[in-house]
């Protein structure tokens, strides 16, 4: 099972807003269907598979370009555990622990 935080953002587009573009990239993750995912306020996680994170990733990274943009800068940050089950929730729950 693989976590990916990924921060797409394009480049050179008419208005400072991109939320439409964020949108788009999330419509690649319902088309997927393989993976799940939660919008934050900076980036987007995407949980499953590590080999089907990857392709959503690389749909979500087309995403902006399908809409016009000359330039998409996209960042990835990848936690890949092995030695045991860990999702969105339960990574989260355990910092949540350690606080109390």
């Amino acid at each position: 099972m693989a976590l990916a935080e990924v921060s797409i953002i394009p480049i050179g587009t008419d208005d400072a807003s991109f939320s439409d573009y964020v949108a788009a990239c999330c419509k690649t993750l319902d088309e997927a269907g393989d993976v799940r995912y939660q919008v934050t306020p900076t980036a987007t996680v995407i949980e499953g598979d590590f080999e089907k994170v990857m392709q959503a990733v690389k749909k979500m990274h087309q995403a902006p370009f399908d809409k016009g943009c000359a330039r998409v800068v996209t960042s990835i940050t990848i936690d890949e555990r092995r030695d045991k089950p860990a999702t969105m929730e339960t990574t989260v729950e355990a910092v949540m622990e350690e606080l109390h």
